[in-house]
Formats: structure tokens, sequence, C-alpha cells
């Protein structure tokens, strides 16, 4: 079974929506990258399969993303930090409107994640964004515990980053035997 196969048997079909989504960004030669939890799977030394693939893209493009992919079958849903995409698989697309995320794709790469070539957030940018997250004391817990995995997934893979993990994090259990 190729990555791709797996990726799409775990979101029935998530990959058809992945791949749809990254052709209407690169037709419309958007700068982008992927973030979140897809940026992670890049980063640390073993994957963990996600439904949701979180992107930022060139603010001045958002709005013609958004009707390019409505075109193409998303249906969107406006929020004031973000604006999600379903299409016809599990995959949620979140394209996040955050000022902190801006300029990540001018330090993004191109990679293979779920054998899909996408553009990923820098291993400093992907830390940065999962520690802000975690410090969103308004996020569900549930979210900040995966948050809180993926900065311990992060360090694992790349120890050089466990001297930027702040005192708050690492007194967290998770990170007592490290």
């Amino acid at each position: 079974m190729t990555l791709k196969a797996f990726y799409d048997w775990q979101t029935n079909g998530g990959g058809g929506d992945v791949t749809r989504l990254i052709d209407v960004l690169e037709r419309l030669e958007v700068a982008w990258c992927v973030i979140g939890g897809l940026a992670v799977n890049h980063w640390a030394a073993e994957p963990v399969v996600t439904a949701d693939v979180d992107i930022v893209v060139a603010l001045e493009k958002v709005e013609d993303v958004v009707k390019a992919l409505t075109k193409e079958g998303f249906v969107a849903e406006h929020f004031p930090w973000s604006i999600n995409l379903k299409g016809r698989s599990n995959v949620s697309i979140q394209i996040s409107t955050e000022d902190q995320y801006r300029a990540y794709p001018e330090r993004s790469s191109p990679c293979d994640i779920w054998g899909i070539l996408m553009r990923v957030a820098s291993l400093e940018d992907t830390f940065k964004g999962k520690l802000a997250d975690y410090s969103d004391k308004t996020r569900r817990p549930s979210k900040r515990q995966k948050d809180l995995l993926d900065i311990l997934r992060l360090v694992e893979s790349h120890p050089q980053l466990l001297s930027s993990v702040p005192d708050e994090v690492r007194q967290t259990s998770a990170f007592q035997n490290i």
C-alpha cells in the first residue's frame, strides 16, 4: 500500500481533496504552505494521521483561493481567524488568516507528505506555531494536549529545539523525562 493510499484509507479519500487544493493554489500561483499537524508530520520521525489540513496563503489572495476552491466543489465557512473548507472526504481544510503565520510561506520548502508534494513550513516556524497554539488557553483542552504532543514529537526528532521550550511547557508531565 502506498502512503497516499494509506492516507486515502484513513481520511475517506482525503488525498483527492488535498490534491485538488494544491492544484488550485499552484494554478493561482499563490504563496502558501502547510502548517499544523501535517507540517509536524514532515518534521517528526513518526507521522500521525490527521484529517486536518492547516494552510497559510498570501493574505491578498485568500478570497481568490476560496472562490476558486468553491468552484472546485469545496464548501467554505468563514471565522474571524480562519476559513474552513470541506470537500468530498473527511479532510477539513483550514486557511489561517492569523498574522503570526504571514511570513511562513516565504520560508517553506516542497516536501512529500503521505505521497503528496506540498509546501511545508520550516521546522522553526512549525515549532513556533505549535508553541503559540499550546499557549492559547482559549483552545479546547484536547487541542492543547495534541499541540503539546506535537511539540514533544518535534523535540524528540530535533533535540536542539529543547532549549527553546518555555518553562511552562517543560513543567508539563509530557516533558518530565526529557
